[in-house]
């Protein structure tokens, strides 16, 4: 059984990561620090970009990839793993380019990555329920 959807998912957040870690790279390199962050505002920004990416994701494509080996319509999967990942890259946007704070980016992407997984999980439930009703 393939799931190429979450597939296709999982290969742009994997490219995400990989930026956003080399953004951090940069700092913990130029700050000689390997662990934690210093007074700097976009390092310690740039570190929680990468952190919520790494906190949020994965239970998202988990979900996406039951999802589709459990039958919900490609479609739907395909939606909703579309904002997880635009939700996912205008987080890391906004938290970045707002230094941390408030920034229209970062908030719709919490938006959008919460709406995904949301109604991820209600796919998940009314595609059990099918089956097993």
């Amino acid at each position: 059984m393939i799931v190429p959807v979450t597939a296709v998912f999982a290969a742009i957040t994997g490219l995400l990561l990989l930026v956003l870690s080399t953004h951090v790279v940069r700092y913990r390199l130029k700050y000689q620090k390997g662990m934690g962050v210093t007074d700097d505002r976009d390092f310690e920004a740039a570190v929680r970009a990468h952190a919520n990416l790494v906190e949020y994701a994965p239970l998202g494509l988990i979900m996406l990839g039951l999802a589709e080996l459990n039958g919900v319509p490609g479609y739907l999967v395909y939606w909703s793993g579309m904002a997880l990942v635009v939700g996912r890259v205008l987080h890391a946007w906004g938290m970045i380019s707002g230094r941390g704070g408030t920034h229209k980016a970062r908030m719709a992407g919490i938006a959008l990555t919460w709406l995904a997984i949301l109604v991820t999980a209600l796919l998940l439930f009314w595609n059990v329920f099918q089956i097993y009703s």
